[in-house]
């Protein structure tokens, strides 16, 4: 029996490729991890439907780092964005290895690892947009777990630099997120309210 195919992946090499990512992030050692891979790939095809290969993989692949026994931990970094960007450069040498192996052309194996590079800054439109679907797939799947193991001040300290790179196109879906507990619905309230970097 074949599998079925993926419609968000129908190239033969990228569908090759999505599959090695998603059999990595299912070893995640934090429970949302794989589930906000797939969430940013909701998202990147909300913001734009017709993203490409490369941005689809990168939207998959872009928090890989983090499905590592040994993932980085922010507190042995100096700054927040000196973690961010040694996350993101190890994420985009993971990715690599994998689109080579399941034979993704060089173009778009180098622009996919390029915005995973890029994720957590943005800085091209291209980037900007998964920067986007990362951050409003963090709101959307991941603030119930984050919640659960940080509490209320660190969740919103956490919330407020996350609606902080926000763009406006972002900033229009925020409001469409609705968490089922009242308390997490205050917290994206009071993300906005008090934003500020963190």
């Amino acid at each position: 029996m074949h599998a079925r195919p993926d419609p968000a992946f129908p190239e033969p090499a990228a569908a090759r490729a999505a599959a090695l990512i998603r059999q990595v992030l299912a070893r995640a050692p934090v429970e949302e991890d794989a589930g906000h891979a797939e969430n940013t790939l909701h998202w990147l095809l909300r913001l734009d439907p017709a993203a490409d290969a490369a941005l689809r993989l990168a939207a998959l692949a872009h928090d890989i780092e983090r499905a590592r026994a040994r993932r980085l931990r922010r507190q042995r970094f100096a700054s927040y964005d000196d973690f961010k960007a040694r996350h993101a450069e190890i994420g985009a040498r993971i990715t690599r290895r994998l689109l080579h192996v399941a034979g993704v052309e060089e173009s778009v194996r180098e622009e996919a690892c390029r915005l995973v590079r890029r994720h957590e800054v943005g800085g091209d439109p291209r980037s900007d947009l998964l920067k986007d679907a990362d951050s409003l797939s963090y709101f959307d799947h991941n603030l119930p777990y984050y919640y659960r193991r940080e509490g209320w001040e660190e969740t919103l300290r956490r919330a407020r630099w996350g609606y902080s790179r926000l763009s406006a196109r972002a900033r229009a879906h925020y409001d469409q997120i609705t968490p089922a507990s009242e308390q997490l619905r205050q917290l994206l309230v009071e993300a906005r309210r008090l934003e500020q970097p963190c």
